[in-house]
């Protein structure tokens, strides 16, 4: 990674309509799990085939989402890849001024939203075979509040700095070869006002 950016934001329609493809979302996130992986391994994760994972690799490339990676091992036959910053940002206020713009940034949204609907559905079916400390670890929650816009911005951004601290000393421990009793966490928000 090049360290310029901890997060790219998204500004663009091509890119937005880039990472708004399916496969192409699970893909950018596998890799952002992983930090280092070839097409061979991310299809074996998101279950399609290898040629055309290559192929959604080199569009998400394209938009500078990822990057070619440094070879992991000596098998120079493999192209291995990298997120190309730390992850990606995509704010409402960037596709608001063409209905065009605003319906592709919705189009994604959706599309984000259902794949992790679908992610927090997998572990409900499944949280009965995660042990105990994983059982009562977990949260789902919801919370009513009146806030102003700047309120909320804060509260967001505040949300943002406490979980770049976890996810910079999780990163931190496995770069020790600290990695007993660590999984996959998903952190999924949404803050929103609403009229009833």
């Amino acid at each position: 990674m090049t360290g310029k950016e901890r997060d790219r934001r998204i500004t663009d329609l091509g890119t937005l309509k880039a990472l708004a493809h399916p496969v192409r979302a699970q893909l950018y996130r596998e890799l952002s799990l992983r930090r280092v992986a070839t097409a061979s391994q991310l299809a074996e994760q998101v279950d399609e085939a290898v040629a055309l994972v290559s192929y959604h690799l080199r569009k998400l490339a394209e938009h500078g989402l990822i990057e070619e990676a440094e070879a992991q091992d000596t098998d120079g036959r493999q192209r291995w890849w990298r997120p190309a910053t730390d992850g990606v940002e995509i704010r409402d206020a960037d596709f608001r001024d063409a209905p065009e713009k605003a319906a592709a940034h919705t189009a994604a949204s959706r599309l984000f939203f259902e794949q992790r609907a679908a992610m927090y559905r997998s572990f409900l079916d499944e949280r009965i075979a995660w042990d105990d400390a994983w059982a009562t670890a977990h949260e789902s929650s919801e919370s009513m509040m009146r806030l102003t816009a700047a309120e909320l911005t804060g509260l967001v951004g505040e949300m943002r700095d406490l979980l770049r601290r976890y996810e910079a000393r999780g990163r931190a421990a496995e770069e020790a070869g600290d990695t007993e009793g660590r999984e996959n966490v998903a952190v999924h928000t949404y803050a929103f006002p609403f009229r009833n």
